[in-house]
């Protein structure tokens, strides 16, 4: 989707078509930040994360709505209930976004670029949202394409072409390459999507690890990952992630700062399926290889780091002497839910609104993260720790 939250909010402000114009968390705040932009703001320099103070100065005249996170995840849901009139191989990659592999559509729609189009159009027309497509063989390629040209347009990157059109670009507008693994990659000589293609995959992989030869094989269009089934995503039964430790976790502070880590993992998975968790689970293991695991109910479903953390640290604290060593933690979240299901209302005003302010931050940080890498933004606790967590 083109501009998907600022497109969304314009729908009931037609009064500032053609203007610059950004979802911000808190407009009232000259610290509050930029979650969302459309094409008149970007064309200013205005970009994701900034201060609202920052994006003033580059655009004097942009004008702020809030964010109704509610809204984005019902027109996604229309918004894919369209794609799934063409195929059942409909893949969300997040909420404004999806794979679709139409190979067994052609005889009934056309081909690839004759459906992406006939998307747009009924997207645009009955939605009144723009979107861009990726027309390609393999899925990495499909989504290059759907960035090489915006807004509503739709480009081929076939097997004859991909080379030409993809392998000059700077190696950083590769699919899944940030600026910190295109910056390690800049330093040994491969500048672009044509030269990762053409590196050894040994040395990528001493360089990045298994990623390293994952890159090359997407440079050179090897990608051969299935689309799934919209449904598919609903047989996740958990999302968790767990780490042994460089060192034992010695006392609170070296134990929030695993959580901070594995919690941010297990919401941003949880986010990026769509889905919330109404329990929290964890298994602790000691040095000698004892292992406990316990798990609690939520009240509310969530897919928020911060209320993973203090619920697996609420079960540390009542089931584990905080004096013994940690060898390896893992948090998983449980009993999964689609997110888009009713939530009970609390009768607490302010909880309601501390959590769309942490959801607004979180999914922020997920955007950061698509378009930069994992690494290019963290929180504060984890930082230069000593523990054996990876930035």
């Amino acid at each position: 989707m083109n501009s998907f939250f600022a497109s969304v909010e314009l729908l009931e402000h037609p009064e500032l078509a053609g203007l610059p114009v950004a979802v911000s968390g808190n407009p009232e705040s000259r610290h509050g930040i930029i979650l969302a932009k459309n094409e008149p703001a970007k064309k200013c320099g205005v970009v994701t994360a900034e201060t609202i103070w920052q994006a003033k100065k580059k655009c004097p005249e942009l004008q702020f709505l809030r964010p109704h996170h509610d809204k984005y995840r019902e027109f996604s849901k229309l918004i894919n209930k369209i794609y799934l009139e063409y195929t059942d191989m409909v893949e969300p990659f997040s909420i404004d976004e999806s794979w679709l592999d139409v190979t067994a559509s052609q005889k009934l729609f056309g081909n690839g670029k004759i459906i992406a189009d006939r998307i747009r159009e009924r997207v645009k027309s009955e939605l009144g949202l723009t979107l861009s497509a990726g027309v390609s063989y393999n899925k990495i390629f499909a989504k290059m394409g759907s960035e090489y040209k915006k807004p509503d347009a739709t480009t081929e990157i076939t097997r004859d072409n991909y080379q030409k059109i993809l392998w000059p670009m700077p190696v950083g507008e590769m699919f899944f390459v940030g600026w910190a693994t295109a910056e390690k990659l800049n330093n040994i000589g491969i500048e672009t999507i044509g030269d990762l293609a053409a590196a050894d995959a040994k040395g990528l992989e001493a360089l990045l690890g298994k990623q390293g030869p994952i890159l090359r094989a997407y440079a050179a269009g090897e990608d051969n990952s299935p689309v799934c089934l919209y449904d598919q995503r609903d047989k996740i039964k958990s999302v968790g992630n767990g780490i042994t430790f460089s060192r034992n976790l010695i006392g609170e502070d070296d134990i929030i700062t695993a959580l901070t880590s594995l919690s941010d993992t297990v919401a941003s998975r949880l986010r990026n399926y769509e889905m919330k968790a109404y329990g929290v689970k964890v298994d602790i293991k000691d040095p000698g290889f004892k292992t406990i695991s316990r798990q609690r109910q939520l009240e509310l479903p969530t897919n928020l780091a911060e209320e993973i953390r203090r619920n697996a640290m609420d079960i540390i604290r009542t089931s584990w002497n905080m004096r013994e060593p940690i060898r390896l933690l893992t948090v998983t979240a449980i009993n999964l839910t689609d997110e888009s299901e009713s939530e009970q209302l609390s009768i607490f005003a302010d909880v309601s609104s501390s959590r769309e302010k942490n959801e607004s931050v979180e999914r922020t940080m997920d955007e950061i993260r698509r378009k930069f890498g994992d690494s290019s933004i963290n929180y504060g606790q984890v930082i230069n720790n000593d523990i054996g967590i990876d930035l």
